[in-house]
C-alpha cells in the first residue's frame, strides 16, 4: 500500500531567508512536502560558510538549493523565471531590500498573479522601528515576554534557552499565514503580500497579561500570576540527586493529589492562599529532596500531578514517550553520512519513508531548475562563467 501524498506536495517555495523566522517557516514547509527551493548568492559573494551538516536550519533538510546573484541583471531575470512557476516565496530582508532589488511584490506578481510573498521581519514592514536590527531577545523583550518571564538573582529577566520569538511567534506564524493564502488563492485565483512580523507574533504569546492590562488597567509583574511563580503548585523543584521537576498543578484535583503524594496534606485548602505560597513553596521542596528525580516522575506523572522531569538535551532524546511517536528521524548528508534529528511533527499524518536528506552545501540543483524553468542552457552557461550563478 502506498503512502498518500504529502499534504503540501505540489507546492513551490523560494526561500530567500537566511536566518529566524524565514528559515524555521520553509523548514516546516519542507517537513509537510512542499518542494522549498533555497535561494543563496554565489560563493564570492557570501561569505565563509562552515555550519555542520547537522545545523538543520542552515543546512536545508529536504530542499533543493541554487545560487543567483540578485544584483545582477541576469540573476534577477533568472529569479523571476523561477518565481513564475512558484507558488510562494520567503524573504527575510530588511524592509525595501527586495524592492530595490526589482523583486518587490509587484515585480513578483507581474510575472505571476498567483505567486505568494511572506516577508518576515523583526518589527514589520512599516513603523518607526521597521529598519531596526534585532534578534529573538530584542523581540522578546519589545513583546513583553521576558518582562513577564521571572527574574534572576540579580533582578533581570531571565534569558530563555530557545529562540522561542523566531520560532513560535515568527516561523509558525509564517507558516500560518501562507497557509492562509494559499487556501484564500483557491477561492480567488490570485497571490497576496504577507507581512509578518516577529515582534507583532510575541504579542500573541503574552497576549494573556496584555490583554488582562488593557482591559483591566492591571499592570503584570514578574510572579504577579500563577503561570509566572505566584503559586507553589506551578513552579520547579531540586530533587536529592540535583535533578529538577516541574510541577503545573493548576486545577484543584490535580493540586491535591500532588499534596497527598508529597505528604503535605496541611496544605489542601490552601493552593491560592498568597500569605501561605512561602511555607508550602517550602514544604514541596522538602519532601522533593527526600528522592530521586525518576523515582519521583515515576510516582507522580501517572497519577493526574501534573509533574515532569526537567531533561537536559542528552536525556530528552531517549524518553520513552518522544521514542514511541518517532520524534528522532534519520537524516542522510551525502559526505557527513547518516545522523539522527528532529523528526517533523506531523500530527499523526505519515511521514516519508527512508532518511531525511540533507544537501551538500556545496553543490548546487541551479542548473536543473533553472533549464526547468524555462531558462536556455546557453544563457545558464554565460552566468554561470560570469560567476552570476553557482
Amino acid at each position: 500500500m502506498t503512502s498518500p501524498p504529502a499534504p503540501l506536495a505540489g507546492t513551490t517555495v523560494l526561500d530567500l531567508s537566511t536566518v529566524g523566522p524565514g528559515t524555521r517557516c520553509t523548514r516546516i514547509l519542507a517537513d509537510y512536502g512542499a518542494a522549498v527551493v533555497k535561494v543563496g548568492v554565489p560563493p564570492k559573494k557570501a561569505g565563509l560558510q562552515t555550519q555542520p551538516a547537522f545545523w538543520t536550519y542552515s543546512a536545508n533538510r529536504g530542499m533543493q538549493q541554487v545560487r543567483i546573484d540578485l544584483k545582477d541583471a541576469g540573476g534577477k531575470a533568472a529569479f523571476l523565471a523561477l518565481a513564475r512557476k512558484a507558488d510562494v516565496v520567503v524573504e527575510s530582508y530588511r524592509p525595501g531590500v527586495m524592492a530595490r532589488l526589482g523583486l518587490g511584490y509587484e515585480d513578483l506578481r507581474a510575472a505571476n498573479p498567483r505567486i505568494i510573498v511572506c516577508s518576515t521581519s523583526g518589527y514589520g514592514q512599516s513603523g518607526p522601528a521597521a529598519q531596526y536590527a534585532g534578534h529573538d531577545i530584542n523581540y522578546l523583550a519589545v513583546g513583553g515576554f521576558l518582562h513577564t518571564s521571572g527574574r534572576r538573582g540579580d533582578g533581570g529577566p531571565p534569558i530563555p534557552g530557545a529562540t522561542v520569538a523566531d520560532s513560535a511567534a515568527g516561523g509558525m506564524h509564517a507558516a500560518l499565514a501562507i497557509l492562509a493564502a494559499l487556501l484564500r488563492r483557491e477561492r480567488t485565483g490570485v497571490g497576496e503580500y504577507l507581512d509578518v512580523c516577529v515582534a507583532e507574533g510575541v504579542l500573541q504569546l503574552t497576549s494573556l497579561y496584555i490583554d488582562q492590562f488593557l482591559a483591566t488597567g492591571e499592570k503584570p509583574t514578574p510572579g504577579h500570576d500563577i503561570l509566572t511563580g505566584r503559586y507553589a503548585c506551578y513552579d520547579t523543584y531540586a530533587c536529592r540527586d540535583g535533578r529538577w521537576v516541574a510541577v503545573g498543578a493548576i486545577e484543584p484535583a490535580f493540586y491535591a493529589n500532588l499534596c497527598r503524594r508529597l505528604g503535605c496534606e496541611q496544605w489542601l485548602a490552601h493552593q491560592t492562599d498568597d500569605a501561605a505560597q512561602e511555607k508550602i513553596r517550602a514544604d514541596f521542596a522538602a519532601a522533593f529532596r527526600t528522592r530521586d528525580r525518576d523515582g519521583w516522575v515515576a510516582e507522580l506523572a501517572p497519577n493526574d500531578t501534573c509533574v515532569a522531569p526537567v531533561y537536559a538535551i542528552d536525556e530528552l532524546v531517549e524518553d520513552a514517550q518522544f521514542r514511541a511517536r518517532g520524534m528522532f528521524a534519520e537524516a542522510q548528508h551525502p559526505t557527513a553520512g547518516r545522523f539522527r534529528q528532529v523528526a517533523p511533527p506531523l500530527a499523526g499524518m505519515p511521514r516519508a519513508a527512508g532518511p531525511i536528506p540533507v544537501p551538500d552545501r556545496s553543490r548546487t540543483d541551479t542548473d536543473a531548475l533553472l533549464a526547468a524553468a524555462g531558462v536556455a542552457p546557453e544563457q545558464i552557461e554565460r552566468m554561470r562563467s560570469a560567476g552570476v550563478l553557482a
